[in-house]
């Protein structure tokens, strides 16, 4: 059975747009870019920027109490059909309880969002009020695999085309981070100009990389086998960069990334599947299936299991945990990464 996270992002953003708004709206989960997104496109949306002096509130609980809250919630508009009331951090609103009674009944002039960062226990009152009667909606995290499509949509909401392998540089490089995937995009789009469609190139602009020097470039040499180009690819990467250990972080966060797909792959069966299933279930454009695939039957699951390990190591000595340089615990990971058919022989 399919898990009730209520309304979807897009259905919220349809409703919106067209005017459509609800009395009380109860958001929370781990995804709060959504939930700012939301935000901003409620307030656009209700109020007329003239209008936000006398019928706009946002407030933070952890800045007041509930009973300020509801007299704000229980107001008139002013020269406006309605007003909106947003309440982030609910879930540190003091007494907080008291909106199991507004929730019941809300005030038909307003438009309040109670929003929180985390997911409340549910069973509990206000929340449970709240679910009961607000519209509601949790915002999880996305998986790697659904990046890709989130990636593509987001830039076509923004009047861009995308290339499918900007898509999965992209995706490769921010992970499931939804604020940091629309920062890119963001800078992507400066980088671009005039142009309408965003390319690799682009993308390797806005991060600084080169064409041949970079850390897509890096997951490939690992895939084959190729350690020397490996190597020449980290030095160069980090002589180009104006903060070495912050760009070996973020190349340790991309491999990391990289090697969760070709755990994924190490599935039974799982080569043996089309490549437009195994796109899908791996998060990757059906264009570079195959070079996963190639990489992953030279990788075994205890070979993946090590490299898990020396990514950690890794991380943790870049951010604080170890003094040495970052070319040199670079150097000492590469070893670690690459398929054991490519390891130099112990002397």
């Amino acid at each position: 059975m399919a898990k009730d996270t209520g309304p979807s992002y897009d259905d919220l953003a349809t409703a919106f747009r067209h005017q459509n708004f609800e009395p009380l709206y109860f958001f929370f989960g781990e995804e709060t870019f959504l939930i700012d997104e939301l935000q901003e496109l409620l307030i656009d949306e209700a109020l007329d920027p003239s209008q936000h002096d006398f019928n706009l509130d946002v407030v933070y609980g952890s800045e007041t109490e509930a009973s300020e809250v509801i007299g704000l919630c229980q107001g008139f508009p002013a020269g406006a059909p309605k007003r909106v009331v947003v309440v982030r951090e609910f879930e540190k609103l003091e007494n907080n309880r008291q909106f199991k009674d507004y929730a019941a009944q809300p005030n038909p002039q307003a438009i309040v969002l109670l929003a929180c960062t985390s997911k409340p226990n549910l069973s509990a009152h206000p929340y449970r009020a709240l679910k009961e009667h607000a519209t509601w909606s949790e915002f999880e995290s996305p998986y790697d695999n659904e990046m890709p499509g989130w990636i593509q949509d987001y830039v076509q909401g923004q009047g861009y085309e995308i290339k499918p392998k900007a898509v999965q540089m992209l995706a490769d490089y921010v992970g499931t981070d939804l604020q940091r995937a629309a920062s890119e995009i963001e800078k992507l789009i400066t980088f671009a100009g005039d142009a309408t469609r965003l390319t690799a190139d682009d993308v390797l602009a806005a991060s600084g990389q080169t064409r041949e020097f970079n850390v897509f470039e890096l997951q490939s040499a690992l895939g084959e086998g190729r350690p020397a180009d490996a190597q020449r690819i980290v030095d160069r990467i980090l002589q180009q960069a104006s903060n070495p250990r912050s760009e070996a972080i973020m190349m340790v966060a991309v491999l990391n990334g990289y090697f969760d797909k070709l755990w994924k792959l190490q599935k039974p069966g799982a080569l043996r599947e089309n490549k437009y299933d195994l796109a899908g279930y791996i998060g990757v454009s059906p264009y570079f299936v195959e070079e996963y695939k190639h990489a992953a039957q030279r990788y075994d699951r205890s070979a993946i299991a090590d490299a898990y390990s020396a990514l950690v190591a890794a991380d943790y000595e870049l951010k604080g945990g170890a003094s040495r340089e970052a070319s040199l615990v670079m150097t000492l990971l590469l070893r670690r990464l690459l398929p054991p058919d490519a390891r130099p022989v112990a002397a």
